[in-house]
This record gives C-alpha cells, sequence and structure tokens, in this order.
C-alpha cells in the first residue's frame, strides 16, 4: 500500500488551477455584460418595482444597494434587466414619436438608434465618467495609512444615471408626447407648461443622482451634486420670456 502519493503534488497544483481559472471571456467582460442577453436570468420584476419607487419614494431604491455590496462584493448591480426594460420603452417611444411625425421606417429606425445609444448610453457615459471622476477626486474620504481606500466604481456611476433618467424619460419622452400638440402651441401659458416641464425633469435627474452618491458611506458633501439645479433654474426663469424649450427641443429633433 503505497504511503507517497502517486501524483506530484506541483502537477495536481497546476491542474487544479487550471480548473479553477476562469476563461478569458469571463475574466475580460464584466457579469453585467455577459448577462446582457440572458433574459431568463434576469430579475424583471425586481427592475420593475425600482422603476416605480424611482417615481414615488426614490431614497427606498438607494437602501438595498447596502445588501448588495455584502453579497456581490460591488456597489453596481449585476442584473441588465433595468437597463434593458427602459431600452425597451425608449424604442417604443421612438417608434410612436417618428409615426406621430412621418418619419417612415427608416427614420423611425434612426430614431430609436439615437434615442437608446445617444440619449441615454453614450451621454450617459459621458455624464457617469464626469460624476465619477469628480466623486472619487474631491468627495471621498482622505483615509489613514491603515485604512482601505474606498472608491466609486464606474458602473455604479452608470447606475446612478439609469435609475435618474428614468423619471426624465417619463417627463421628457412619455409626457411630453401626449402634450406635444399644447406644448408647441405660441401661447405664454403653453410655454410656460414645456420649460416647467423641463426642470422638473432636469431636477429630478439631479436629486436622484444627489441620492445614489449620498448612499456611499464614505463620500462627503455630496450636496453638491444638487448644485446644477440653481443653474437651470436661473435659465427657466430666463425662458420664461420667451424661449420655447419644448418646441426648440422637437424642433432639433424633428426639423420641424
Amino acid at each position: 500500500m503505497p504511503i507517497l502519493p502517486t501524483t506530484s503534488p506541483r502537477s495536481s497544483f497546476h491542474s487544479d488551477h487550471k480548473r479553477r481559472r476562469p476563461t478569458y471571456w469571463s475574466a475580460s467582460v464584466p457579469i453585467f455584460l455577459r448577462r446582457l442577453f440572458r433574459f431568463p436570468q434576469m430579475d424583471f420584476e425586481v427592475a420593475l418595482w425600482q422603476m416605480l419607487y424611482l417615481c414615488i419614494a426614490p431614497r427606498i431604491v438607494y437602501r438595498n444597494i447596502y445588501y448588495h455590496k455584502q453579497t456581490k462584493n460591488q456597489w453596481a448591480r449585476d442584473d441588465p434587466a433595468f437597463v434593458v426594460i427602459l431600452s425597451f420603452f425608449l424604442g417604443v417611444s421612438a417608434i410612436a414619436w417618428g409615426l406621430v411625425y412621418g418619419n417612415g421606417f427608416i427614420g423611425i429606425l434612426k430614431m430609436i438608434l439615437f434615442m437608446v445609444f445617444v440619449d441615454f448610453v453614450v451621454v450617459g457615459m459621458v455624464i457617469s465618467t464626469i460624476c465619477w471622476a469628480f466623486a472619487n477626486r474631491f468627495l471621498t474620504h482622505r483615509h489613514t495609512l491603515h485604512a482601505v481606500e474606498q472608491t466609486v466604481e464606474w458602473a455604479y456611476a452608470f447606475d446612478v444615471h439609469c435609475n435618474s433618467f428614468f423619471p426624465l424619460f417619463l417627463i421628457l419622452y412619455v409626457a411630453q408626447f401626449f402634450l406635444m400638440r399644447v406644448l408647441i402651441k405660441d401661447i405664454w401659458i403653453c410655454l410656460f407648461l414645456g420649460n416647467t416641464m423641463y426642470l422638473i425633469a432636469i431636477g429630478y435627474y439631479c436629486y436622484i443622482t444627489f441620492l445614489g452618491y449620498n448612499a456611499l458611506p464614505f463620500l462627503l458633501h455630496t450636496e453638491m451634486f444638487l448644485y446644477p439645479v440653481a443653474i437651470f433654474l436661473i435659465t427657466y426663469i430666463i425662458s420664461l420670456f420667451g424661449f420655447n424649450i419644448s418646441a426648440n427641443v422637437l424642433r432639433l429633433y424633428f426639423g420641424s
């Protein structure tokens, strides 16, 4: 009966290591992207729940990130269901806008791509990157030598953008769609209504962005994310003297 091992410990270690080592795909592509087209693995119910509470009680949405951090070891969500649903809603909205303005099939397809990939994704990535860099550069705690340094994940910054974008989408892509015949009229009360919708949408975006960063315990002075509201408020007051934001935005989008 052999006492010594029949296989080399080194070869056994390498064999074990090879079995456990992740593939290039799993190592280089985040879980979020790997799950982007695996619809059965997505929790659409939770995503819809989050969308509802972002409109009525947005603070509740961010209370769950502590649990997510403990279980997933990251602040950002790893389930793309929220992004998928919001992209679908944007696509439906683009179709509706395109049909009303008679853009035709190609025009509607371009509108879908523009609303989803430019309005939501590209602009969102730019805003997320600015907020992410600003938070990590100016708002993080200055830890002692032995403390573990914590930083904002870029994916979490994009998560915050997604959350902030949903109420804005409801106001500017849905409500404005049903009110557009009224909003573009050359009457001051219509100008007031349209411009106020834009103020509320942008203000809500900034507020939910503030809540997202305020939920991270290692950030200081997150109220700075509310400062842009003051700029938009001044712009809004000036616009009431004759600049119809809705009419001009729709003219920019559709050319008429």
